[in-house]
């Protein structure tokens, strides 16, 4: 339920409070007072759209704040968002700032004082308000809009089955795209296939395991082929190291030394460490010798092992320049290519096995719409029921309705096509509602419908700009009734032009424009309103729209100007038996009511939140309020 409204620098609003209470809040005023400003800032605190225009002319910045009742839905909801509770855990505070630029306007939103984004302040304003605004019964006609409401009628097992059905849609929606991808690339990919699987067989019979092969086979060629040459030098160093038969060799020459310095060491001991030098030098120069001497023994010429390594060598380099440029790279792309060849496979799904795949979504996609489809006609009876009853004291009583549903292309939200039939004359044809009610009926069956709705309707605030346009008479008190009706189970507020519908309220405002001085505007404290005849051209005056609550007495007087235009004794007595005849109708349709199962209970935190709701004040900063006689005297 919404407690409290504050609006700062909006459209024509310089600053206003406005306190609402539980059941039928109703605003009056004259055509262009500023009535639907009010329901455009609520909608505007609550994610709507707002044009350049909504920023008070000569202010840069505007605020509204609108505080709720809260309940365990909205708890729910802060829970999910990770937002604080208000302190008052009874109430929740929704706040948009909107900043004027060279841009246009922008706009902060926030909730219990967080920061939140268009996206959750939507699913936020679904739990708190429904607006039914003028021009929304042209929407009725839109084939998505009846289907929405038909399952909002449904309640939950619909609104259950229609996310079911959106999963089933896009798991079909994926099969069918990677099933027409396959079919669409078929051909490249077979190619692509070919060309892949050639290329892997060619590595794969290359057998590539050591990414150093060629640099080692290349160092055993040069081997084979300069073995005579190895063996022949080979020899030399041998004999150079160990036995010369022309001369002395290395070895000798040093087991000379050795001799002489043992034979020196007997004599001085500081010949030592030379002796082990050269001692350990002979042994080095043995070792050297004897493995060389090895080495030449052990080299061969081998004409076959030089040709397989030669044809290897040729086979390595030639893979190297296809698929390389280094053996390293060219096995890497050996993998790859397998790993491709998988993709190109289709992760091991054939182009069959897609399409089982995509029949299989496809059967599950029709499975589950046709659950949603017996939903929908089981809901469509019970509402062609209830809404042909509830048109019958809107002077409808001949009325027919059907909510006809044919089948049609499956979709996120089903495969139906929904249209609401309607014929509001007895003897005349079903036709759609679109093109056969009036602009009367429009707004009865409008009315009718929100009715029914809420039933299963959770929102604590449902809002109505003049749903009663283009009615009179027994018509309007029947809206007027239904209103009431609507208002024992919710928070109503309604814009009206009626009488009849006034006199209904439980709580009455009046709007209205006043010229006001330029200056105590900008100061914020505006002074009082001049009359018309001090008004001339060149003062300095801006226009404001005032909203005053109503007493007893002036609410009277505003229900005489509603039905006449004037506020004399006549139009007086038949104000207050326009009251006398509410309080009436009131309790007989809280009867009516109370014999209806209930599920929604309006909100209680109005008196503890809001103590000044009940009472005739102003309501807003500039204080507006005015005596009756001086709106008398304006009127007149």
């Amino acid at each position: 339920m919404l407690l409290f409204l504050r609006i700062e620098n909006f459209a024509l609003v310089d600053e206003l409070d406005l306190h609402l209470g539980a059941g039928l809040n109703v605003l009056t005023g004259e055509t262009g007072a500023g009535k639907s400003i009010l329901l455009d800032a609520l909608d505007a605190v609550l994610g709507g759209r707002v044009t350049g225009r909504a920023v008070r002319s000569g202010a840069d910045r505007g605020l509204i704040e609108a505080h709720f009742e809260s309940g365990a839905a909205i708890e729910e909801w802060l829970a999910e968002q990770a937002i604080a509770p208000n302190e008052d855990r009874s109430v929740l505070i929704c706040s948009r700032e909107l900043t004027a630029g060279r841009g246009g306007v922008r706009g902060r939103s926030r909730v219990n004082g967080a920061l939140v984004n268009k996206k959750q302040i939507e699913t936020l304003r679904d739990r708190l308000v429904e607006i039914t605004a003028q021009g929304q019964t042209v929407q009725l006609g839109r084939a998505s809009i009846q289907r929405d409401w038909l399952d909002g009628f449904g309640g939950a097992s619909h609104a259950q089955q229609r996310v079911r059905v959106g999963a089933a849609y896009e798991a079909f929606q994926h099969a069918s795209k990677a099933l027409e991808q396959r079919r669409r690339t078929e051909k490249e990919r077979l190619q692509q296939l070919d060309l892949f699987a050639f290329q892997a067989q060619e590595l794969r019979e290359a057998n590539l395991t050591d990414a150093d092969e060629l640099e080692r086979l290349e160092q055993e060629r040069k081997r084979l082929t300069h073995a005579v040459e190895l063996q022949q030098q080979s020899y030399e160093v041998y004999q150079a190291l160990y036995q010369n038969e022309s001369g002395d060799a290395c070895a000798d020459l040093l087991g000379r030394a050795e001799q002489i310095l043992n034979s020196m060491v007997e004599f001085d001991t500081q010949l030592q460490p030379i002796l082990d030098l050269v001692t350990g030098a002979l042994t080095q120069v043995e070792e050297s010798g004897r493995e060389i001497n090895a080495y030449g023994e052990g080299l061969e010429t081998d004409p076959d092992r030089l040709d397989d390594i030669e044809a290897r060598i040729r086979e390595l380099k030639q893979i190297c320049r296809k698929y390389g440029p280094t053996l390293a790279e060219a096995i890497a792309l050996s993998q790859d290519l397998q790993q491709q060849l998988d993709q190109l496979s289709g992760g091991g799904q054939s182009l069959e096995d897609l399409e089982k795949a995509h029949d299989a979504r496809q059967a599950e996609l029709e499975q589950a719409c046709e659950k949603l489809t017996l939903l929908r006609q089981d809901a469509a009876h019970r509402l062609e029921a209830m809404i042909i009853e509830e048109l019958k004291p809107l002077a409808m009583e001949k009325v027919q309705f059907k909510v006809e549903i044919s089948p049609g292309t499956p979709s996120p939200v089903g495969s139906d096509r929904i249209v609401f039939l309607f014929s509001p004359n007895p003897g005349e044809p079903l036709q759609s509602l679109a093109e056969t009610a009036s602009g009367g009926e429009m707004s009865r069956f409008l009315l009718a419908l929100k009715v029914c709705l809420s039933q299963a309707d959770e929102i604590g605030t449902m809002v109505f700009d003049e749903i009663d346009v283009g009615v009179s008479g027994r018509v309007a008190q029947a809206i007027a009734t239904k209103l009431h009706q609507l208002s024992l189970r919710h928070q109503v507020l309604c814009v009206t032009h009626q009488p009849l519908v006034a006199a209904m309220a439980d709580l009455h405002f009046h709007v209205e424009k006043q010229q006001v001085d330029d200056s105590s505007v900008d100061s914020g404290s505006a002074k009082a309103p001049k009359g018309k005849g001090s008004v001339t051209e060149g003062d300095d005056v801006r226009t404001v729209v005032r909203v005053t609550q109503l007493d007893e007495d002036r609410r009277k007087e505003e229900l005489a100007q509603l039905a006449g235009g004037h506020s004399d004794g006549e139009a007086i007595a038949f104000a207050e038996s326009l009251l006398s005849q509410a309080a009436s109708n009131r309790s007989v349709a809280a009867a009516v009511v109370a014999a209806q199962p209930v599920t929604q209970t309006p909100g209680k935190a109005l008196e503890a939140a809001s103590p000044t709701a009940a009472k005739s004040t102003s309501t807003n900063s500039a204080g507006s309020s005015k005596s009756s006689s001086k709106r008398k005297s304006k009127r007149s």
